[in-house]
């Protein structure tokens, strides 16, 4: 398996056509994104999308961006739509996701990296932080989780 940036990668349209296959409604919201050009407006002018691929399968997939749906420039920057398909799930493929981009991240000068989500004890089994509640741009709540990047635990 190995991980690609999607914005690098020249079978981008295939790419997509898997995003928008996967019955997660934050994956078609990205599908849409990805088509009509509006990734990076939409989530803070910067970041990328990373996709684990176990040949020409994707396996699992997550953004590195500047914005996410809490809308806080403080706060940045954000993994997003962290998704995994069925079949691959309970290996820790994400987790095998999330190091690459936080390993980005850091490597990029951040010191830290934000979560939302409404999940409790996926992303803190990876080392995430609880920081608060905060309402995001559709109106429901999201919690705030961080993961400090100048550690040495994974």
């Amino acid at each position: 398996m190995n991980v690609v940036r999607y914005f690098e990668c020249p079978d981008r349209a295939r790419l997509t056509e898997q995003i928008a296959a996967c019955d997660w409604s934050a994956a078609k919201f990205l599908t849409c994104l990805l088509r009509d050009g509006t990734f990076h407006r939409t989530l803070g002018g910067s970041g990328d999308l990373f996709l684990l691929l176990d040949g020409d399968i994707l396996v699992s997939f997550a953004t590195l961006t500047g914005q996410d749906s809490v809308r806080d420039e403080s706060l940045s920057p954000w993994i997003g739509f962290v998704y995994t398909a069925p079949a691959y799930r309970g290996r820790r493929l994400a987790g095998n996701l999330l190091a690459h981009i936080e390993g980005v991240a850091k490597a990029d000068g951040h010191r830290r990296v934000y979560i939302a989500t409404d999940y409790v004890g996926l992303y803190e089994k990876y080392g995430y932080t609880y920081l608060e509640n905060r309402t995001d741009c559709w109106g429901d709540d999201q919690r705030i989780l961080y993961k400090e990047l100048d550690r040495h635990d994974r």
